[in-house]
């Protein structure tokens, strides 16, 4: 029998070791190559899809069905609120300090040394496949979307972010809109009927007023927020018009396209999507990862964050150490102890689905 205290440890140590590199999204390569390293000492061995890292337990067997553990090692830039080093994996009492030491280091740690834990474990009634992916913090092209139809069919994802080890059991799913308000530009000593600053406030006025009749029992209602306005280079002149982002968080009940077309007949302006990929996701409860979670006790919730869910078509769960308040705060952190139980809970929780399955 596998001792679970050796691989909690183990998360740790990988876990700092990848702080104190830089790896902000599409400059990945030096956590990557860290990772792999850390898997050939444990003789297992990877293959490499740009900065992605994936590798396969050692009975694979293209017979059964997989599933994937996932998580992702780059990180946002860290803001000016830091007041210790970002890169330097500080141990204060319970607490390690670092950038993306709980987003999404943690769950990425832990997810490894459960890999590592199920790796050479004969029996299995499924395989498991890891994947370290890369360019989630910015929804890149050589991401997890890239990896997926190179690998085996899955038939469920862990997607490993900070969750309080709570699951996920739906996201919802992302929508960033450039609104433009045309007006006539003038002289701000003349009369201007045609403003797109003053038309601006009827259209934000009017979104803060929308509401989406289908609300879900997991993910709440459709929430629009305006998060940038921008307009005018100087006093003296009306702009000819008005920049506005908006940002739209949609729930299981409608797809994106469907929120975009209401926005656009609904505001009297341009309104350009950036990307309709990014739908919300769910999976049914009556899977039996959601039977395996039940008879562990873990509590579910529906989460108002995007993660690489979105950008996968199979069946998955979000689920982590950390807390997802935490990420890209200055001074982040995560507990030793919420690894260590994260480590715990990841192998009960595919012991239990194993037995179930």
């Amino acid at each position: 029998m596998h001792s679970v205290e050796k691989y909690q440890n183990n998360a740790v140590t990988l876990l700092k070791q990848l702080i104190s590199i830089k790896s902000f999204s599409f400059q990945e390569d030096e956590t990557a190559d860290t990772i792999q390293e850390w898997l050939k000492k444990n003789n297992i061995k990877t293959e490499r899809q740009v900065n992605n890292v994936i590798a396969y337990n050692k009975f694979f067997d293209p017979k059964k069905p997989s599933i994937l553990l996932n998580s992702h090692h780059d990180t946002v830039e860290p803001n000016s609120g830091y007041t210790i080093d970002p890169y330097s994996p500080i141990i204060e009492d319970d607490k390690l300090y670092g950038l993306g030491s709980n987003d999404a280091g943690g769950a990425l740690c832990s997810l490894i040394s459960t890999f590592l834990y199920f790796y050479d474990k004969d029996g299995l009634n499924f395989n498991i496949i890891l994947l370290a992916s890369a360019e989630e913090e910015r929804s890149g092209d050589h991401g997890i979307k890239s990896v997926m139809p190179n690998l085996p069919e899955i038939e469920l994802a862990i997607i490993g972010e900070p969750t309080l080890m709570d699951i996920a059991i739906a996201e919802k799913g992302l929508i960033v809109f450039d609104l433009v308000i045309k007006g006539t530009s003038s002289h701000a000593a003349h009369k201007n009927l045609n403003n797109p600053i003053i038309k601006s406030t009827t259209i934000i006025e009017k979104i803060s007023n929308m509401s989406f009749p289908k609300s879900s029992k997991t993910l709440g209602d459709v929430k629009l927020t305006v998060t940038q306005i921008n307009a005018g280079v100087q006093h003296n002149v009306v702009p000819s018009e008005v920049k506005i982002v908006l940002d739209a968080r949609v729930n299981d009940n409608y797809t994106n396209k469907e929120i975009y077309d209401c926005l656009k007949n609904e505001l009297d302006c341009e309104v350009h999507p950036r990307n309709l990929d990014l739908n919300s996701s769910s999976i049914n409860e009556s899977h039996k990862i959601i039977e395996a979670a039940n008879n562990l006790k873990f509590k579910k919730y529906g989460s108002p964050t995007l993660s690489d869910q979105a950008k996968i078509k199979c069946n998955s769960i979000k689920l982590g150490p950390g807390d997802s308040l935490r990420s890209h705060t200055a001074n982040e952190f995560i507990n030793i102890s919420e690894i260590k139980n994260g480590v715990k809970r990841y192998i009960e929780l595919i012991n239990e689905y194993n037995k179930i399955f």
